[in-house]
Parts: C-alpha cells; sequence; structure tokens
C-alpha cells in the first residue's frame, strides 16, 4: 500500500473525528480526500463523498433524535425539495458536463475545474460558520414552527443542486434557514439539519449516481466504516476536548484546504 493512500485512510478517520469531536464540518474534506489522496475522479469523488456524508450524518441525526433535537415534519419539508434538487443534477446534470465547460483564448475551464472551483468557493462560507458559531444565528423563538413554503422550495431546489454538484451536506446553509425561516430553536435546528443532509445526501447518491456509474462498493464501504470509527471515537474524545476551541481551528484549517484546491486547480493543472 502506497504511503499516500495510508495517508487517506488516516484522513477518513480524522473526517469522523472531528464529526464525533465538533459535530460537524468533517465531511466538507471527503471530497479532498478522495480527489488527492486516492486519485478519484471529480464525478466519482463527489458521488462518493454523497455516501460518505450522508451516512455519517444519518449516524449523527439518530444520536441527536434520541435527545429529542429533531423535528421529523420540518425535516421532511425542507428535505423533500433539496432531494429533488440532487437527484436531478447527479442523474442527469453531471453525468452530461462536458470535459471543457468553457474556452477563453489558452485558458480553458474543465469539468473538474468548475466543480471543485465551486466546492473550494462553497468552502470558505462554511469554514465562517465554523469560527462565528453560533451567536450570529440567535433569534428569539415562540416555539411554534412556521414555514415559508415558498422560501423553503426554492432553498429546496437550490441547497439540493448545489450538494449535487460538489457533494457535500451544506449543514452551514440549511441551519441558518431553519432558523430564520421556520423559526426553529438552534439546537433543534442543528439535529434536523443532520437528517436532512442524510435524506439529501444518500437519496440523491442512490437514485442518481449508483444507477447510471459503476460504483466501487469495497473502497466506499472501506472509507465510509473508518470515518464511522471516527465518528464514535470523537463522541468519546468529545468528553476531555474543548469543542469550541478545535472548531475555530478546524474552520482556519477549512479556509487552508479551499486555497489549497484553488491552487492545485487553477494554478499546478494550468
Amino acid at each position: 500500500m502506497a504511503l499516500i493512500e495510508i495517508l487517506g485512510y488516516i484522513s477518513a478517520l480524522f473526517i469522523g473525528l472531528s464529526l464525533g469531536i465538533i459535530g460537524g464540518g468533517g465531511s466538507i474534506l471527503a471530497v479532498p480526500v478522495l480527489a488527492y489522496l486516492f486519485s478519484v475522479d471529480e464525478k466519482s469523488a463527489t458521488a462518493y463523498s454523497l455516501f460518505i456524508v450522508g451516512t455519517s450524518a444519518l449516524v449523527g441525526g439518530i444520536k441527536q433524535y434520541f435527545k429529542g433535537y429533531v423535528d421529523l415534519r420540518t425535516a421532511i419539508v425542507f428535505g423533500f425539495p433539496a432531494i429533488i434538487g440532487v437527484t436531478l443534477v447527479r442523474h442527469y446534470l453531471v453525468p452530461a458536463l462536458p470535459d471543457v465547460l468553457l474556452t477563453i483564448g489558452q485558458f480553458q475551464l474543465t469539468r473538474r475545474m468548475g466543480m471543485f472551483g465551486l466546492f473550494a468557493l462553497l468552502m470558505i462560507p462554511a469554514a465562517f460558520s465554523m469560527l462565528n458559531g453560533k451567536k450570529n444565528l440567535t433569534k428569539k423563538t415562540t416555539g411554534k414552527v412556521k414555514y415559508n413554503y415558498p422560501l423553503i422550495l426554492i432553498e429546496g431546489l437550490i441547497l439540493g443542486a448545489v450538494t449535487g454538484i460538489i457533494g457535500a451536506g451544506g449543514g452551514f446553509l440549511i441551519i441558518p434557514a431553519l432558523v430564520l425561516l421556520a423559526n426553529v430553536e438552534m439546537k433543534v435546528a442543528v439535529g434536523t439539519s443532520l437528517i436532512i443532509i442524510a435524506l439529501n445526501s444518500l437519496i440523491g447518491f442512490f437514485l442518481g449516481d449508483a444507477l447510471v456509474r459503476q460504483i466501487d462498493w469495497n473502497f466506499l464501504l472501506t472509507i465510509t466504516t473508518i470515518s464511522l470509527i471516527g465518528i464514535f471515537i470523537g463522541s468519546y474524545l468529545g468528553n476531555f476536548i474543548d469543542g469550541k476551541k478545535l472548531k475555530k481551528a478546524f474552520g482556519y484549517f477549512i479556509f487552508v484546504m479551499a486555497i489549497f484546491i484553488f491552487y492545485m486547480e487553477f494554478i499546478v493543472k494550468q
């Protein structure tokens, strides 16, 4: 086994550890780990990431459900349009994307550059959400959930489409939407977002990628299992580690990863 593959498996464990300790964020590393450490192409990397992210979110969501921090009705209302968006993108749009999306003079914007560039771009607000914590989402709630259906439909479709392209769950987009568009209390918004991400990612993967591409199940299940082991280890270590400080450090790390992806795709490959 090559050293870079060993590093890849260690990184898969780190994805789970971060999810277990700080409750989120780690799954955003799935795409770079698959692409740069296992040399998986952009279509497969984003597809496999959906499965890893969805499975991890499902485990976390079940834990939050038994704690009473999941509103299943809200998860369905928000999740349904997102599932439609991600399934359409993975089943129809991604397979139809040409190798070169755009040519300007000597510059060619390839499919890989477009997908990974968008992914890196969205890592920046994700990092900000980790650095700022929840202080910007403090909102007095009446305890009664009220749905803004037109905005929820639009947000869900956009979220699903973005998730389908970049292969990440988008929790940093879902949580503010639940708080602001449905008057959901913050702890419930966090738990409910995990269920939405799980439904969105897993259904999008099975109805999209699993039907149109060859899946290396041995590899995918190995990486996912290692990540899940990391979640349980991280949950235990979370009793002894300051999750808030680690979350900020992880936010800075995501910034660095975003810059690294831009560098690899737009400078090195040019």
